[in-house]
């Protein structure tokens, strides 16, 4: 028996258990679940959220997150989809009040046919960018100029449902930290249809009702096939350079995550918008950004990690080192639930058999290290991390004036960071309040944990990450030194307010020096 045909039988087998597994997937999740099943699902639930998250009741009493939790199986009187008990559970979850805590909805899974189908036709919904206010959703950008649908457009309704019924039922789902008041339109204007499609699927076809400048109008959406043009593009933007590395290139929607500029005629004031803290390539970035910022003098910095919904502790302890002219330390030490939590993690998660046999080698090294991973002090465990350390400041620190841009949309790691340039009086902060807490939040690494009869995932944070400042225990974002929020208008008419604040700010000061 040749090699090459044991190979060829490896990969039909592989390729077999894989549509096994989607069938099995997509036939659980069009069950019917009895209502005894779905209330262990319940339990199951709390359970493991009492055993692994370090700090549940942050926002939520534990009196009442019982009472919501005994409240919702008595509603459970009937049998239930996975779909429909998640519509069901993840209400309860939001109400945790903690950002990184959430089921994930139970998608159809798709097979390679039906994956390569739609990879071959355009997006349908995704082609425009939107805006959500209160319980409307409003079309911002539409670059392909798709049926001619203007800029500042509201939907009205999707296949005759209001989208006023979606954004309320989708808006019980969305989980944020503590309360703050901004971050939940910033998610749905992202994630509305991810729900949307969770829901009815992947259609051909879609009919928008719309409004704008006081007309009607109905428009009939359709998944259009690519173009060889299209393909060719594609195939062109996925190709990585060294910009492209550095600067973190997006192909999906054709952007950076990472961008610096001087603005105005000279070097005086330097920009750095940073979408995401993906870490990837991101030492060298600032390491070459800053180099430019020293040699060009500037004397202001604009920080922009507006919507900018997290990413590597790692990446923001680096570029604080940047910022601050003093050691420092980032965080205070994380906080888990006990010295065997790191081993929680699902090592061993969504692997294929070959993948499995792979880390069976590896999983000793993995042991050993998360084993060793963490401490004991004053009757709590601490898991170790690079950012709870001193940090000295790097050679080419900015000393000049420092302003940050923050709105809803800036969680997770942007709060930790925007957190501490206000306690250390680092940063002038200005727009709207955060998204993540200012006090910090849970998440760092993950254990992934299945409802044993819905199937459904929850991932819970193993982490109790907080910046090392003096907490304001008020449940709330970063609140900007000077609130601006932008408003529809604003993006219509391609205005900036909180920039404008910022320039403005800077020139005044200018001219006060001369």
């Amino acid at each position: 028996m040749s090699k090459n045909y044991l190979i060829s039988l490896l990969i039909i087998l592989l390729a077999s258990c894989s549509a096994v597994k989607i069938r099995k997937h997509n036939e659980q999740r069009a069950s019917q679940i009895q209502p005894e099943k779905l209330k262990e699902d319940v339990d199951f639930a709390y359970a493991k959220l009492k055993e692994m998250h370090p700090n549940l009741y942050w926002y939520i009493s534990k009196n009442e997150l019982e009472r919501k939790f005994d409240s919702i199986k008595q509603t459970i009187n009937q049998p239930l989809t996975p779909l429909q008990f998640y519509f069901k559970l993840q209400p309860i979850i939001a109400d945790i009040r903690e950002g990184h805590l959430s089921l994930r909805i139970p998608r159809k899974k798709l097979s390679k046919k039906e994956i390569k189908e739609l990879e071959n036709k355009k997006a349908m919904f995704s082609r425009f960018e939107y805006f959500v206010k209160d319980d409307r959703l409003f079309i911002i950008r539409n670059p392909d100029s798709l049926e001619n649908i203007k800029p500042g457009t509201e939907v009205l309704a999707i296949n005759d449902i209001p989208v006023s019924e979606y954004l309320k039922k989708y808006r019980q789902l969305v989980s944020s930290d503590g309360y703050n008041t901004t971050f939940q339109s910033y998610f749905l204007k992202d994630w509305f249809f991810y729900f949307y499609i969770a829901e009815y699927g992947f259609a051909n076809s879609a009919k928008i009702e719309t409004f704008y400048q006081g007309e009607k109008k109905t428009y009939n959406l359709t998944r259009e096939s690519k173009s060889e043009s299209d393909i060719k593009k594609e195939k062109e933007q996925e190709k990585r350079t060294s910009e492209k590395k550095v600067n973190d290139y997006v192909a999906f929607n054709n952007s950076y995550n990472r961008n610096f500029k001087f603005l105005g005629k000279d070097s005086t004031v330097a920009y750095i918008k940073v979408k995401s803290f993906s870490k990837d390539y991101s030492e060298k970035f600032y390491r070459e950004t800053f180099e430019k910022i020293k040699n060009g003098k500037s004397s202001y910095l604009i920080l922009d990690v507006r919507d900018n919904y997290g990413g590597s502790l790692d990446e923001i302890n680096n570029l604080y080192s940047y910022l601050s002219p003093n050691p420092f330390i980032l965080i205070k030490p994380s906080q888990v639930t006990s010295k065997s939590t790191p081993l929680k993690t699902n090592y061993f998660r969504k692997s294929n058999a070959l993948q499995y046999a792979y880390k069976s080698l590896t999983y000793p090294s993995f042991f050993f290290a998360q084993t060793f991973s963490t401490y004991k002090k004053d009757g709590k465990v601490f898991y170790k991390v690079k950012a709870d350390k001193l940090t000295q400041p790097n050679k080419n620190v900015f000393n000049g004036k420092v302003f940050v841009l923050i709105n809803g949309g800036s969680f997770s790691a942007s709060s930790i960071i925007t957190s501490k340039l206000k306690n250390d009086k680092r940063a002038t902060l200005v727009g709207e309040e955060t998204g993540g807490a200012n006090d910090g939040t849970v998440a760092g690494f993950y254990s992934y944990q299945t409802l044993p009869n819905s199937d459904i995932d929850l991932p819970i944070g193993l982490l109790l990450v907080q910046p090392n400042i003096t907490f304001l225990n008020n449940k709330r974002g970063v609140i900007p030194d000077v609130k601006i929020e932008t408003d529809i208008e604003d993006i219509i008419e391609k205005k900036d307010p909180q920039m404008d604040w910022v320039i403005h700010e800077i020139e005044k000061e200018k001219t006060r020096k001369k």
